[in-house]
């Protein structure tokens, strides 16, 4: 008999786990490119990722119902025994990959699993009680509408399917789906702020390096977040002027959540024996009704800036002049409608690639990355 974990299409388990070099593969970079431009004149990250969340749900929902198809084949009785051919091949050796789709059948994430079942005593009970209301669900699902049989065919091979059937299915569509969709709300944000910073200020006339690169003019460095108190970006226009960026692409009602984090930034940087006084530059895509973060961002000295509006970038310019009245930059002389083919023709030369340093490359952006499945014992 053919294990579960051996029927799920190859193609679908490279879509569980990826990082963002990946990601750009995957897509293509004009397709990246494209979807940064976007934003830099004003769209909302979260509408132009949709369609790639989309793509990705149901590729993986549909890769899901045909290893259930195929699995009718090889078990009998294959609704009512799922829990256990599961159960017995997740506490096996299998890659973190194959692990987390079976776990979909359980109707489980890598949240729940750490939540809900975190010892082996936990993790019978809850198969126990699974199994239960599955059972009771079915019941009352068919006096209340009927028997449902259903014939689907696959490569050739016609499989009956009843509500036992479809039930376990929509339990495990249902809990890849939020498991996608949380992953791909970080991945994206994460992804994005690193793009969208690295080219704007790239734009802006900065120099992408590294930390330890001895220059101190028109450069900037990408955060590894090694320390709370750092920024997302920091530049420097020259020993003694540099800015701290901080970015954000949350919700109108959560801009006081990265106004708090920017308030602790050190407002003095030391970099190659030369103190710096910084000023702070926020970035949010939008300020929502009644936010005190305009007048709490002042009394720290600081700027923000709404990505929501089409000439941000042009706007952000205008804001270094104006704290750093040497500052030049070939946006400064241009009217707002010139800037925005500015924009374009300046991202078709920016490798967005370079921005993918570590330590964000090496994560990868899994399912739910921040909790691996532990088997039970």
């Amino acid at each position: 008999m053919e294990k579960l974990s051996n029927l799920i299409p190859a193609d679908s388990l490279n879509l569980v786990n990826y990082s963002g070099t990946d990601l750009i593969d995957r897509l293509g970079k004009d397709i990246i490119s494209n979807v940064v431009l976007s934003v830099l004149c004003g769209d909302n990250i979260r509408n132009l990722t949709e369609g790639l969340t989309q793509r990705r749900i149901l590729l993986m929902n549909a890769s899901l119902f045909v290893t259930y198809l195929k699995a009718l084949s090889s078990y009998k009785n294959l609704s009512q025994n799922l829990s256990e051919i599961v159960t017995s091949e997740v506490r096996g050796k299998l890659s973190p990959e194959k692990k987390r789709y079976l776990l979909w059948f359980l109707g489980l994430t890598g949240k729940s699993v750490q939540n809900v079942i975190r010892e082996k005593t936990q993790f019978e009970r809850y198969i126990s009680n699974l199994n239960k209301n599955l059972s009771e669900i079915s019941t009352d699902i068919e006096e209340q509408y009927g028997g449902l049989e259903i014939t689907a065919t696959n490569e050739g091979i016609d499989y009956l399917l009843q509500w036992p059937d479809l039930l376990r299915c929509m339990l495990a569509i249902g809990a890849q789906t939020l498991t996608i969709r949380g992953s791909e709300k970080s991945m994206y944000g994460k992804l994005f702020e690193k793009f969208v910073l690295g080219s704007t200020l790239t734009i802006l006339g900065f120099d992408y390096i590294s930390r330890d690169n001895s220059r101190n003019t028109n450069i900037f460095w990408l955060s590894e977040r090694l320390d709370k108190r750092e920024s997302d970006a920091t530049a420097l226009l020259k020993p003694g002027a540099g800015i701290r960026f901080d970015i954000g692409f949350i919700g109108a009602g959560n801009t006081e959540v990265s106004l708090d984090k920017v308030s602790r930034f050190e407002r003095v940087m030391e970099r190659n024996g030369y103190k710096s006084n910084t000023i702070t530059i926020i970035l949010i895509d939008k300020i929502g009704d009644g936010s005190r973060i305009e007048t709490m961002a002042k009394a720290i000295g600081g700027y923000i800036i709404q990505m929501s509006g089409t000439y941000w970038v042009h706007e952000l310019a205008q804001t270094i002049k104006k704290a750093f009245p040497f500052y030049k930059n070939p946006l400064l002389s241009m009217s707002k409608e010139q800037s925005l083919e500015y924009l374009r023709k300046e991202m078709s030369n920016i490798d967005l690639s370079q921005f993918l340093t570590a330590p964000f490359d090496s994560v990868q952006i899994a399912a739910e990355p921040e909790a691996p499945y532990n088997s039970p014992d």
